[in-house]
């Protein structure tokens, strides 16, 4: 039984997903100490150089090479900027179901991106590599995260309550832990069938699209990074 993902690109009509280069080392440090990547992800913060560089060389590429999901890189087409990537994790090759986590950058936002990147990544998975579930985690106060779930078809399946904790900044500027419930949504390959969910380009939403959960790494696990 294959127990992991090949090292792919994927291609929409305005964006390239690929893995990490050290070239996007970089935009990633700026992305990621972002005010709202802080306050829905428990990524470092702040979020070094250093950082970036250990994530974009090697811990997103250990993701699939170990077999725990993939990571991809999302770049517009054109330019070729970061504008943030895409992270299936906790991945199950038994039952062929795995978790999905996404961010975007500050400037990429409301263009549609993050929808459109999961919706790509949820076509390939299911379409090319038989997959049967594909779950995202948010907030329970992260209303960004839950449009892009139910732009791309995703049926909301319940709650966890008390599953996560979140950052909220104090009147000092620092930050804070504050306890959450986590919302599941699951797609399948017939939601996706069904040709309903997305709503196309600029113009409908993802203005931070993040979705919540993270491992001991400290980076998104479900739908932490939009």
């Amino acid at each position: 039984m294959t127990t992991t993902f090949p090292d792919v690109t994927i291609s929409t009509d305005r964006l390239v997903l690929r893995p990490f280069e050290v070239e996007d080392v970089t935009a990633l440090a700026e992305m990621m100490n972002d005010e709202h990547v802080t306050a829905w992800t428990s990524a470092p913060h702040p979020y070094t150089h250093a950082d970036a560089h250990r994530w974009a060389t090697r811990e997103s590429h250990a993701e699939r090479t170990e077999g725990r999901g993939i990571v991809l890189a999302v770049t517009e087409f054109l330019t070729h900027r970061l504008v943030g990537f895409v992270r299936l994790m906790n991945t199950d090759w038994r039952t062929l179901t795995t978790e999905v986590g996404y961010v975007t950058a500050p400037w990429a936002r409301g263009e549609g991106y993050a929808s459109e990147s999961v919706l790509a990544v949820a076509q390939w998975l299911f379409r090319d590599r038989g997959f049967e579930r594909l779950e995202l985690r948010t907030a329970a106060d992260n209303a960004a995260s839950q449009q892009v779930a139910q732009k791309i078809g995703c049926i909301s399946e319940g709650v966890l309550r008390n599953a996560c904790i979140v950052r909220t900044q104090t009147g000092a500027g620092g930050w804070t832990g504050t306890r959450s419930d986590l919302i599941v949504w699951g797609l399948v390959p017939e939601d996706l069938d069904d040709g309903e969910g997305y709503d196309g380009y600029p113009g409908h939403g993802d203005q931070y699209a993040f979705g919540l959960r993270a491992d001991a790494s400290g980076y998104p696990v479900g739908a932490d990074w939009s």
